[in-house]
């Protein structure tokens, strides 16, 4: 009668290979699930549902920018930590401006300041967190006679209606 090996005596739950054979499919499993979460916590805000409302309001906001053009209006925005001063030229009068700043990606980050009048044709505000290149801004009076200016945090500054 000849001896059994030592593997074959002990419960399977104690060896080293069905253990392995375990894990190989269940790190795909975690791994498909850390993936999964991580495409929905960081997905990019850039695919629009309702094309014909973002085309109706586009046409609402190129008839602003036409307004601003018209009215010779231009903004200098000048950027600190903290806070942002707007220096206008043209036919501003609204002791409040409104400014709104877009993250390039990540609608969540996106926020808006209101500029009061220091002295005619200067603005300023309160940042509520500090922002970086390439934001987009976009600069309004929110009156009857409604006028817009737009542009991108990080180029030229001195930006007209165009």
């Amino acid at each position: 009668m000849s001896a059994l090996p030592v593997y074959d005596t002990l419960p399977w739950y104690r060896q080293f290979w069905p253990w392995f054979l375990i894990l190989l499919p269940a790190s795909v499993v975690v791994a498909g699930l850390s993936t999964v979460y991580i495409a929905n916590k960081h997905a990019d805000d850039l695919v629009v549902d309702e094309y014909y409302k973002d085309g109706m309001a586009i046409n609402r906001q190129l008839e602003k920018k036409e307004r601003a053009r018209d009215l010779g209006i231009t903004a200098e925005l000048k950027f600190s930590a903290h806070s942002v001063a707007v220096t206008t030229t043209g036919e501003v009068n609204n002791n409040t401006l409104y400014l709104r700043l877009s993250h390039p990606l990540e609608a969540d980050q996106d926020f808006s300041v209101e500029l009061t009048a220091i002295e005619p044709g200067f603005y300023a505000g309160i940042l509520q967190r500090e922002i970086m290149a390439r934001w987009h801004w976009t600069l309004e009076n929110g009156d009857e006679r409604a006028w817009r200016l737009d542009g991108t945090v990080g180029q030229t500054l001195s930006v007209d209606a165009n």
